[in-house]
């Protein structure tokens, strides 16, 4: 079944005619196109199989193409800088998680190697993540809490082999979290959600690290008001501050940020980003071992670390009801962050991701993770930024990573008992200079956008003051919220002529514009839908500084009265005027022009009620005598338009009522206006024998040159009737053509 044709006139400024018409859609049968797909995607061939697997693991796409002398080295150098950083991040990114380090190790490890054979980029460092591993945190504490455990992680190292096989924690956070959920509402975080969101918990991480940095002993905070809670236990507990603790973190930080400052400056210099944090944390545990600090000072340290690996175990499911809930935002932001990196790595080195491909990637990142006791993996920023300066070109550099922590996992995870905790945590608060920063740019980000800037303020407060999650949901909502706003009252103007040209623009905001006598133009920047519809008459009544309603209701109330003038005898109007010249006045004084022009360029769709709110203004408009056109609809509106019968039925006036610009309306209302004028001009020179309207006629063309071509046609086909009895005989087809 075909669509019917629909021909639209387009007039230039030469008056020229054209038709644009639309072209024909055969109406697709979808019931037969989804049986094919699923017959299509249930079949099972040799081809089709070899496809899946190389779509499902690119590695088998890009690794027999693999350039060994021009990439070896870069992939080499990159690997093994980023498991230089990722060994001593692990251990200090699992006080965030709540978790022993030889976790964080083992989700270093998995990650890496399952990235390099299911992602598509080439440049992004998948693993432990601050924010990640704080939003972990916050459940390991509350399930730790529930199952009876001391959430007073400065008690003394347990004692030991460092072998994990009988440790209580093991099968308490040997569960993980999926990314699945995370792609049906990535699509509405705006980058104001991400960066408020991002800064809020960098406020929380800061807040939690606090206790370390000065070496006091309190419980961890639990539930919304985290961190002003925590404030509140840190200053009653300044007293206890260990000043053994104090002194080595004031040095560790005053290095780590020199440090990372002349790296800042002189990265063009540099070939590769001086590991800063494993020389601080190799210094660190050969004082604090040989120096004793925990027996004299007793300074809190990591701990025993275990060698090897655990056996593997399915994830606890008896907490996945209960975890549920968390693992939403959890994914949320595992899946946008990965997301976002690779496409703008991928941007900026020329080569494309496959996002369906990314979310199966960071997926089975979690999932099979999560049965070597594992915990929630993203991509990174600041370890992928570091991955590309160092000549990262493949995702072989992942897997170099992964050797190195392996060796630490084997061989070297021991010799890190006496680091030191305060350590770990001056790591953590210097890797948060480029998220705490982002408060420098909020005056920036205000001039830019002022909506944007409010949406950030709130969901950094709600994440800071509140929790994480919570933090994150309110930021999703208030966003969709101000998008609502904005389209229930966007932006209405009158537009007027910019001079000597066809374009036409806000008469408000720009000097020296001409407006067109008697023709309003009026733009409403938005979809018209049942949510803006009030404000769309609101704003149209406001700007022309008419309301069709209370216009026609006025109107009554005078023919009213003139009703009652008649009826006590009295034929003479309050205008003076006699009953006949009353009838025939063609505009009231008070309407200032007979013409309106919708511009639709702004709006992008319409309802049921958007439709409905136009036919009512085009039937309120008609009973006043103006005319009201349309410009620049886009193909879906003038399809809504016609379904909802705007047009008519035959769309036989359509060519009248629809333009594709604003000044091809303009001129077919000059057009007609001009015609209306000669043709009254005519009637007002002929000498009839019962013509007493000349007078009235006279006195209105003096003032007004438009009139509305209804009223014309109404007239003459009365003086055409009246016209049998005198000389004044109108054509036929001149009637027809003002119709």
């Amino acid at each position: 079944m075909e669509r019917p044709l629909e021909a639209t006139r387009m007039e230039n400024n030469t008056s020229s005619c054209f038709l644009m018409e639309r072209k024909t859609h055969v109406k697709t049968n979808r019931k037969e196109i989804m049986l094919a797909k699923l017959r299509k995607s249930c079949s099972c061939t040799p081809q089709k199989l070899k496809n899946f697997l190389m779509n499902f693991f690119p590695v088998l796409q890009w690794l027999p193409k693999y350039r060994c002398k021009e990439y070896i080295w870069g992939d080499i150098m990159s690997g093994l800088v980023i498991g230089i950083i990722l060994v001593p991040q692990a251990i200090a990114y699992s006080l965030l998680a709540g978790l022993k380090p030889i976790y964080s190790l083992y989700t270093s490890f998995f990650a890496n190697i399952i990235y390099f054979l299911m992602g598509t980029s080439r440049h992004v460092s998948v693993g432990i993540f601050s924010l990640i591993s704080l939003m972990v945190g916050q459940v390991v504490d509350r399930e730790l809490l529930l199952a009876g455990f001391d959430l007073n992680d400065d008690a003394p190292p347990a004692s030991g082999d460092g072998s994990l096989q009988n440790d209580n924690l093991s099968n308490t956070t040997a569960f993980n979290l999926t990314i699945v959920s995370g792609c049906f509402v990535s699509m509405y975080l705006s980058e104001s959600v991400l960066d408020g969101f991002a800064t809020g918990a960098s406020l929380t991480i800061l807040t939690a690290q606090v206790k370390y940095l000065i070496g006091i002993k309190i419980p961890r905070s639990q539930g919304h008001g985290m961190l002003v809670i925590t404030w509140i236990n840190i200053f009653r507990n300044i007293s206890q501050a260990n000043l053994c603790d104090v002194i080595t973190s004031a040095i560790c930080i005053v290095v780590l940020v020199t440090a990372k400052e002349l790296g800042d400056r002189y990265k063009h210099k540099l070939k590769f980003p001086l590991p800063t944090e494993l020389v601080v944390i190799v210094v660190a545990t050969l004082v604090s071992h040989y120096g004793k600090l925990n027996e004299v000072y007793a300074s809190s340290v990591s701990g025993a670390i275990p060698t090897g690996f655990i056996p593997p175990k399915a994830p606890e499911f008896n907490l996945m009801l209960r975890v549920a809930l968390d693992a939403l935002p959890l994914a949320i932001v595992s899946f946008v962050f990965t997301v976002s990196l690779s496409e703008m790595f991928a941007k900026k080195y020329a080569y494309t991701i496959r996002a369906n491909q990314e979310m199966f990637a960071v997926g089975f990142c979690n999932i099979i993770p999560s049965f070597f006791h594992s915990f929630a993996t993203s991509a990174a920023l600041a370890k992928t930024l570091v991955k590309t300066s160092t000549g990262c070109q493949t995702q072989i550099s992942g897997v170099i990573s992964a050797m190195v922590v392996l060796l630490v996992l084997l061989f070297l995870a021991p010799l890190f008992y006496s680091l030191q905790k305060c350590v770990l945590a001056c790591i953590i608060i210097v890797s948060l200079r480029g998220a705490l920063r982002k408060f420098r740019d909020v005056p920036a980000r205000y001039c830019v956008n002022k909506v944007d800037t409010l949406v950030w303020v709130v969901t950094t407060s709600a994440s800071a003051l509140v929790s994480t999650e919570i933090g994150l949901l309110v930021g999703i909502v208030f966003s969709m919220l101000c998008i609502i706003v904005r389209t229930q009252r966007p932006r209405t103007a009158l537009l007027a002529q910019i001079q000597d040209t066809g374009f036409y623009e806000d008469d408000s905001e720009y000097e020296n514009l001409s407006t067109v006598p008697k023709v309003k133009i009026f733009r409403f920047e938005a979809p018209l839908y049942y949510a803006n519809r009030n404000y769309f008459l609101k704003s149209l009544y406001r700007l022309t500084n008419l309301d069709p309603n209370l216009e026609a209701a006025r109107r009554k109330k005078y023919e009213k009265k003139e009703k009652q003038h008649l009826k006590k005898g009295n034929h003479r109007t309050a205008n003076g005027l006699g009953i006949g010249e009353t009838t025939l006045q063609l505009v009231p004084k008070q309407i200032d022009f007979q013409a309106l022009v919708v511009d639709c360029s702004s709006i992008s769709f319409l309802d049921t009620t958007g439709v409905n709110t136009l036919k009512e203004i085009l039937k309120d408009y008609k009973n006043l005598n103006i005319s009201v056109l349309l410009a620049c609809c886009n193909p879906s509106v003038i399809d809504s338009l016609k379904r909802g019968g705007y047009f008519g039925k035959d769309f036989g006036c359509m060519q009248e009522m629809l333009f594709y610009s604003i000044h091809n309306a303009v001129l077919f209302v000059i057009k007609k206006a001009s015609l209306c004028f000669s043709i009254f001009a005519i009637l007002n020179y002929t000498k009839t024998k019962d013509m007493k309207m000349n007078m009235n006629i006279n006195m209105n063309i003096n003032k007004n040159y438009y009139f509305s071509p209804l009223l014309i046609y109404q007239k003459l086909a009365v003086m055409s009737w009246r016209g049998a009895g005198h000389r004044l005989v109108i054509p036929t087809r001149l009637i027809l053509i003002l119709k």
